[in-house]
């Protein structure tokens, strides 16, 4: 008789870990929000002044790339490129989902950047650092195309490869900084790494903040996902305060040591792990970096990603235009 798979770890609707090792994704939660996590197939054609490209590269990097629709008074002009990592706790979503669709067009769009977002492997299959690894490589690729040594013609036609910023949503914050860390390390020339934008970073400690134990939970983040998330994603053996999860901490190399770019770092008021964001900023601040603090008040955890959030709440949809504008102007200064 064949014995039935027995779930040995749930993340509330988003994931279910099985004893054979097998993994299932599929949306078990409220099915009214169910097409933010749906794909979004690329279009090649402008649509609403956007056109989107997958690609893959010879060593298995996969990207999504959004080019916007050039102004006639923008023939000659060369796009900044923002390098994209997407959320998800390292466990769940990918680059085609609709959330991160409807919020990086509208970026590509009202920035005038061109943003490549990496399919990155997921946890707990590709453990960390993998990742990482993926975002290292995207940075290397953008490298060789702007060295001549490889052929993306969406990017090299349209490109600056001397405005390279690094932006990355939730655990893709995290991404964010241990890429940008890397980067410091080696030269990219041409490309000039310009800045880097961690929004809403899961930097967390082993133990509980002041803001974990009384923000209010949202549906992009509860405590559940934060520890579950984490346990599947991290080193075997590994808890919170690992470097990659707590880059201010005393496990993770001195901030001082690092040759990071400009930081925008961007936070929300209401968000769960605000405390340890907030403890980032200030160990970023003392090692004399440069960074600048992007508040969004009154808002939770990546909520510029829930589309219903920002169609249906006039405050949402005013705070994901703020943070938008206060991206561009970033990109712009830089």
């Amino acid at each position: 008789m064949v014995q039935a798979k027995k779930i040995v770890e749930e993340v509330s609707g988003w994931l279910r870990v099985y004893d054979d090792g097998s993994v299932d994704r599929t949306w078990t939660g409220p099915p009214e929000v169910k097409f933010m996590a749906e794909p979004v197939p690329p279009h090649h054609e402008f649509v609403d002044g956007v056109a989107t490209h997958d690609v893959k590269n010879s060593g298995q990097l996969r990207a999504r790339i959004y080019l916007p629709e050039k102004n006639p008074d923008e023939e000659n002009v060369k796009f900044p490129i923002l390098l994209h990592f997407h959320g998800g706790g390292f466990c769940i979503s990918q680059a085609d989902w609709y959330m991160y669709y409807n919020m990086y067009t509208r970026m590509a769009r009202s920035a005038r950047v061109i943003c490549v977002s990496v399919y990155l492997h997921l946890a707990p299959e590709h453990r960390l650092p993998t990742a990482i690894d993926d975002g290292y490589s995207a940075l290397l690729w953008l490298s060789s195309l702007a060295k001549g040594e490889s052929h993306e013609p969406w990017l090299n036609e349209n490109a600056d490869f001397n405005r390279v910023f690094l932006i990355g949503d939730s655990s893709g914050g995290n991404i964010v900084h241990q890429v940008a860390a890397r980067a410091g390390k080696v030269d990219l020339s041409p490309l000039r790494l310009a800045g880097a934008i961690p929004i809403h970073p899961g930097h967390v400690r082993s133990e509980r903040s002041k803001s974990e134990l009384e923000q209010p939970q949202s549906p992009f983040l509860t405590l559940d996902m934060v520890d579950k998330f984490l346990s599947l994603a991290l080193p075997l053996g590994c808890n919170k305060d690992h470097p990659i999860t707590c880059p201010m901490g005393e496990a993770a190399p001195p901030l001082e040591g690092l040759k990071l770019p400009p930081l925008l770092l961007c936070i929300a008021e209401k968000d769960l792990i605000l405390d340890t964001e907030m403890e980032y900023y200030e160990a970023l601040k003392k090692a004399n970096k440069d960074v600048e603090l992007l508040t969004s008040p009154g808002m939770g955890h990546s909520f510029y990603l829930n589309k219903i959030a920002v169609d249906m709440d006039p405050n949402t949809a005013a705070q994901t235009t703020g943070l938008i504008a206060g991206i561009t102007e970033f990109v712009k200064n830089h």
